[in-house]
């Protein structure tokens, strides 16, 4: 049975405890700004993150937007709803890394049918310079989020991960991954809701004990420089491949929430390389192409 009440219950109250954790860990409080369908919570300029939020969104709609049919064409025209919490955080140290979370859930429904619904969600991690205990870690904390649910799902989510957080233009990879999966609606409403449960409530022992660690990491301008071409990246990816981004302005989501995700230093460079045998290379050889972690 659908409980979308139940649903955004803990969407809301995710949402509250995770940036109740951030605020502390930042020492500044984040600002709250409630927009009808749903409320973004962030902060700009804080003590550790230079930019980040925390987004609820519940949307409805009379149509489904093209991004959502795209793999669904059968519910085309359906209504529907939506409702999920998405998070990114963009640190300002860049020994740091960039994080994003999303758990969600959607509904279409269509008179005198049963209604379809279905979970997506997952967390990755977005390092610029790469340190091999963070990113098991990392893993380590996906795998286990996921292993209630059978021996071989953070298999699969992780190699989803892989595969949509990549920048086909670049042939490059985002981050180092996570887990990702979409359309979730295996052994039903009940174990699904779980696994998005699980997925967040595991997220802030999967990201903040790497902050911890890092936080205080002297940094100086090259290491800046190079954080800022990286976003570029994160940039790039979001704006040409994600398809959240894309629901989210088709919908008529709030434009400022949606973009919420981009950092607020960015720079482009035309052919540029890293130093052979440098930190910011090893990014690029040791980290960046998918790999066990665990």
């Amino acid at each position: 049975m659908i409980d979308n009440t139940a649903v955004r219950h803990y969407l809301t109250g995710l949402q509250e405890r995770i940036v109740a954790a951030l605020e502390a860990f930042d020492g500044q409080p984040f600002r709250r700004d409630a927009w009808g369908r749903g409320t973004s919570i962030l902060i700009e300029d804080g003590n550790f993150f230079e930019r980040g939020g925390v987004n609820f969104s519940h949307v409805t709609g009379e149509a489904m937007p093209a991004s959502a049919t795209a793999h669904r064409p059968e519910l085309a025209g359906r209504r529907w709803e939506a409702m999920g919490v998405s998070l990114v955080l963009h640190p300002r140290n860049p020994y740091c890394p960039t994080t994003h979370l999303n758990v969600r859930c959607f509904i279409a429904t269509k008179d005198d049918e049963a209604p379809v619904w279905w979970f997506g969600g997952g967390m990755d991690l977005t390092p610029y310079y790469g340190f091999v205990e963070d990113a098991q870690h990392f893993h380590r904390s996906c795998r286990d989020a996921l292993a209630p649910f059978g021996d071989d799902v953070h298999a699969r989510y992780k190699k989803w991960c892989d595969e949509y957080f990549f920048l086909k233009h670049r042939n490059e990879p985002r981050g180092i991954g996570g887990i990702f999966f979409d359309d979730l609606n295996e052994g039903g409403f009940d174990r699904c809701f779980s696994m998005i449960r699980s997925v967040g409530d595991s997220f802030l022992n999967a990201y903040l004990p790497l902050c911890e660690r890092r936080r205080d990491t002297p940094y100086g301008e090259r290491e800046r420089d190079f954080q800022a071409y990286r976003r570029g990246r994160y940039v790039e990816f979001n704006l040409v491949w994600d398809r959240g981004t894309l629901f989210g302005l088709q919908s008529g989501g709030r434009t400022e929430a949606i973009l919420m995700s981009l950092p607020p230093v960015v720079k482009w460079r035309y052919d540029w390389h890293p130093e052979p045998g440098s930190a910011e290379e090893k990014l690029y050889t040791d980290f960046l192409p998918p790999r066990d972690w665990l």
